[in-house]
């Protein structure tokens, strides 16, 4: 006969009441989100936005953050649009984006603490 499995402490495993969990409300509003973020190319037309000195950026400079199609660039600013990051302004022949003002300081966050933080800590495994 082999020994029975310690006892487990049920209480000791259950999270307190005041546990800051993400609901799952949040996490069905916030995962969309992450997901349009998790493209590199997004990642860099975001920070694009973020970091011009006006505040916004026009799509024709824009494009010039990677090489890429019109359509394509077009078709990830309409997901980061449609997530909520970006909202935009048309002006003529030109459209002009600009982080969401109740997202910025998550967006400053991201570009100035966290990816830096990442960068620092995550091994490239793009060079296998």
């Amino acid at each position: 006969m082999s020994p029975s499995a310690p006892a487990v402490d049920v209480a000791a495993c259950t999270p307190a009441p005041d546990a800051h969990a993400l609901g799952a409300d949040a996490a069905a509003r916030l995962a969309p989100v992450l997901k349009a973020l998790g493209d590199p190319l997004r990642l860099r037309m975001l920070s694009f936005v973020a970091t011009s000195t006006t505040g916004e950026a026009c799509v024709c400079d824009i494009a010039s953050v990677a090489d890429v199609s019109q359509p394509t660039v077009s078709h990830h600013l309409k997901v980061l649009k449609d997530v909520g990051v970006l909202t935009s302004q048309r002006r003529g022949t030109w459209v002009y984006y600009r982080v969401e003002p109740a997202l910025r300081g998550a967006v400053a966050t991201l570009l100035d603490a966290f990816v830096p933080a990442v960068l620092g800590t995550i091994p490239d495994r793009t060079t296998h």
